[in-house]
């Protein structure tokens, strides 16, 4: 197992007909997840009614799944983005309050509208990547052992394979009670580049009231 240093940069190797806008960035907890405090403030804001920066936008579903299907991938039904499960069980009152470090991610995915992923990085093994899954590309997403066919959606990868994307994460490199250190994807559409940057923002300071420290981490293309 190659040891897992903060990454300062996420090579990217997706083809030329996606049209994503990432925004990705490192985060350092100052204790273990499960001795950090709850956050009433970072809860309070899983309600869609609590102030944040952004309005709605009926354009940014539609953009968002278009942006993640020029590699074949079909983000809709079960696949659908995971923006999308969070705005549904919002509005059906059936989204719980989980840790704030998840909290803070699922409270700037559903407000922005961006799918977000989130991969322990003590559980990565390097190097990372963003690349193009081909077919028949499956990983376990859940404790129960269920799948997804991540075939043609961008995933971030580790030196095992896909981990991460805008629907699912895998299971094997979720955050745990003894999280420390995690790496953040905001996968977003390019149409709304101004949209994805104010979330990484947002996402930041939220995680910032935790007494977190986060880095920027550069996308370079790769060959």
């Amino acid at each position: 197992r190659r040891a897992m240093t903060d990454p300062r940069d996420l090579p990217c190797r997706l083809p030329a007909p996606f049209t994503l806008h990432l925004r990705t960035f490192a985060t350092r907890l100052p204790a273990p997840l499960v001795e950090l405090a709850p956050s009433p403030g970072i809860a309070a804001a899983l309600d869609p009614a609590a102030r944040s920066p952004f309005a709605p936008d009926p354009a940014l579903k539609t953009a968002v799944r278009q942006a993640l299907r020029a590699g074949g991938f079909r983000p809709s039904g079960r696949n659908k983005p995971a923006c999308e499960y969070l705005l549904r069980a919002a509005g059906e009152g059936a989204l719980r309050s989980i840790n704030p470090l998840v909290d803070a991610c699922n409270a700037t995915s559903l407000h922005s509208q961006i799918p977000i992923s989130v991969i322990d990085l003590d559980r990565a093994r390097a190097p990372l990547s963003i690349e193009l899954p081909p077919p028949d590309t499956r990983y376990v997403f859940n404790p129960s052992g269920q799948e997804i066919d991540v075939s043609g959606l961008p995933c971030i990868y580790d030196a095992s394979g896909p981990c991460a994307n805008a629907v699912k994460d895998a299971q094997r490199t979720k955050t745990h009670d003894r999280t420390r250190a995690t790496l953040s994807v905001l996968w977003g559409p390019a149409s709304h580049r101004d949209r994805v940057d104010q979330a990484c923002a947002w996402y930041r300071e939220l995680l910032a009231t935790l007494g977190a420290t986060t880095h920027d981490v550069s996308i370079t293309t790769a060959g």
